[in-house]
């Protein structure tokens, strides 16, 4: 999303960021027109009436070739499909204010909905095998076995199946269900306008001025946010609410045991791993969150904060703009340090247009990484406005780039990483990039300026989505009970602030609105605490690879490699972690409350 003027020139001085990127999505399709998209939409619409002709009603009586086969045409259609989406999906990222655009992903999403209609039973069939009969199929044919993990997600689903029909209804009507609330929700943040000292922003923006050095300013933003969130929010309450009664209605009809259990399930994850990191952070909270904003109110010379104070620039801080050569040769940097192959991987995304960098208006906000299929390689958008935090961000696309470049050697069905893991390479890269930019500070006050940067990114990773995930488990809870009114939603949202935030934080009229931009939230329920995870497993990696970096990159490559061919336990084996023990959360939390302490140290 977008500043209303020129994304190339800082709003003080107008220095140039330099020749920021754009995609090229030729590597997908040409064009909405292009032949190839026609040719692979009619192939998709054959190959699926084909494949349910051939296997519907039959899975049970396939030899170990003949399951083998089915496997591989089953992942052919999902990465033609994939394929497809992904080119959809990222022209209409780039500008989702077109109509043009918005129509043709919708056009998509209908057209591969109904293909993919006769594929429903291949699942449903699948998880009625018996066990046994998958055994001897998995022992006849090494190349069969190597699919099991994806095979073994699958039928995790099992206990939680419904009838082939209900199935079927459920897939057909997903295009007017969830996906149509978040395409409502996303139109709506796009759409929304800020006016800030008379400038026109949209959310991006207005967001992005939270971190002005100016607190004159953060104010001013903080406020219009809350005023144009509070003029809208009847319209995210009914997202909200719409979303939580329809998984609430799905989740009991499979008689899933919890609203969480669908994410677990997905992350391939335990309920109570995920329970012991979030009972880990929430008693790590006083150590964290609350220590570490105690002393930012004191370099601000505050005895309370505001909530447009939590990402306020430090005194000391230079209020500089990083130009885009300096950020890719930053990263690029650190990276090549660590290995110089993680280099090599990462240049084509600046050399072929795999990145798309400018803010523009109607453009999507955030960034992200997106792996499209395996056949072709990612795409990463980002929001650049050449703040040092950028420069974290296009270090934690590019690592989830890289990851994903690796792990396609396992092909469509195994290269897909679980959320809990999804993050590894992402936190590792900026960690990588924060370290090469810490050893190479020019004395001890802009030591303490990246370290303290670097301890709020951590809390803004670990303490505040682990916040957020209280917020989905209280309001999923709380949605079945009944409807939710904004003022109910409000009140979940301020139940964990302060909570997580800490005693010097006071909150303006209007906060209690701000869980209403959070696109997590509407898109993905409890995936938030994929991050947290994330950064733990990372920290604790990192503490492995300075205890000992003999041969840690070969062990590092081949985790990547890895995809989602393995469960977080033998990934992380090699390396001497488990994630099931509660005492490896605290190791990585322990890295955060190091560079707390060395804070405090500086203040010495």
């Amino acid at each position: 999303m977008t500043l209303l003027r020129d994304a190339n020139a800082n709003a003080t001085g107008g220095e140039p960021l330099g020749d920021l990127p754009e995609w090229n999505l030729d590597d997908l399709y040409t064009g909405e027109d292009a032949p190839e998209l026609r040719r692979d939409l009619d192939w998709l619409d054959g190959e699926a009436k084909a494949y349910a002709a051939d296997y519907e009603g039959k899975l049970a009586t396939l030899d170990a070739a003949g399951m083998l086969k089915a496997i591989q045409r089953n992942e052919k259609i999902d990465e033609v499909a994939g394929r497809i989406m992904s080119f959809a999906g990222l022209r209409y990222y780039q500008q989702t204010t077109n109509g043009d655009r918005a129509k043709f992903m919708s056009d998509m999403q209908d057209q591969i909905t109904n293909m993919m209609t006769p594929l429903v039973f291949f699942g449903l069939e699948f998880n009625r095998l018996e066990d046994d009969f998958l055994e001897g199929l998995y022992k006849a044919n090494t190349d069969l076995a190597r699919y099991r993990p994806a095979l073994d997600r699958l039928r995790a689903m099992k206990p939680y199946q419904l009838s082939d029909e209900l199935e079927k209804f459920l897939h057909d009507t997903s295009v007017v269900g969830a996906s149509a609330w978040n395409k409502l929700f996303d139109e709506t943040i796009a759409g929304l306008t800020f006016t800030v000292a008379g400038e026109e922003l949209n959310i991006e923006g207005t967001l992005n001025l939270l971190t002005d050095p100016d607190r004159t300013k953060r104010e001013a933003a903080a406020r219009e946010v809350a005023r144009v969130f509070g003029e809208n929010i009847r319209t995210f309450a009914r997202v909200h609410n719409t979303l939580a009664k329809e998984k609430e209605i799905t989740d009991r009809w499979r008689n899933l045991p919890s609203p969480q259990a669908g994410r677990h399930i997905s992350n391939h994850v335990e309920p109570e791993v995920v329970e012991a990191l979030r009972n880990a952070v929430v008693a790590a909270y006083p150590r964290l969150s609350h220590r570490y904003y105690a002393l930012k109110a004191k370099w601000l010379g505050l005895d309370k904060l505001q909530v447009w104070d939590r990402n306020a620039p430090l005194p000391m801080e230079e209020t500089r703009i990083v130009g885009w050569d300096e950020a890719r040769k930053t990263v690029m940097d650190a990276y090549a340090g660590f290995d110089p192959e993680m280099a090599q991987i990462a240049e084509p995304f600046f050399e072929k247009g795999w990145i798309d960098a400018e803010v523009k208006p109607g453009k999507a906000p955030g960034a992200f990484a997106h792996p499209t299929v395996t056949s072709v390689h990612p795409y990463v958008m980002l929001n650049y406005l050449g703040k040092p935090r950028d420069v974290m961000t296009l270090a934690h696309e590019l690592g989830h780039g890289v990851h994903q470049v690796l792990a396609a050697g396992q092909g469509e069905m195994l290269s897909s990483t679980p959320l809990t893991l999804a993050e590894t390479a992402s936190v590792f890269g900026e960690m990588l990039t924060f370290r090469a930019m810490l050893d190479g500070a020019k004395d001890d006050a802009q030591r303490k300026v990246m370290l303290a940067g670097k301890v709020e990114d951590m809390i803004n990773t670990v303490v505040r989505q682990i916040a957020f995930y209280d917020f989905e488990c209280k309001l999923h809870a709380a949605r079945r009970e009944g409807e939710l009114t904004p003022d109910d939603i409000d009140a979940l949202w301020m139940s964990v602030q302060a909570e997580s935030l800490g005693p010097v934080f006071e909150f303006m009229e209007g906060y209690e609105h701000f869980w209403a931009y959070i696109p997590h939230f509407v898109h993905s329920p409890f995936y938030v605490y994929a991050y947290a995870f994330g950064d733990g497993l990372v920290n604790a990696l990192y503490a492995a690879y300075e205890d000992a970096p003999e041969g840690f990159q070969d062990k590092y490559f081949d985790m990547l490699r890895a995809g989602g061919s393995k469960h977080h336990k033998e990934l992380l084996a090699p390396f001497g972690l488990d994630a099931s023990d509660p005492a490896f959360w605290d190791k990585g939390l322990g890295m955060i409350e190091g560079f707390i302490d060395q804070l405090e140290a500086m203040e010495g």
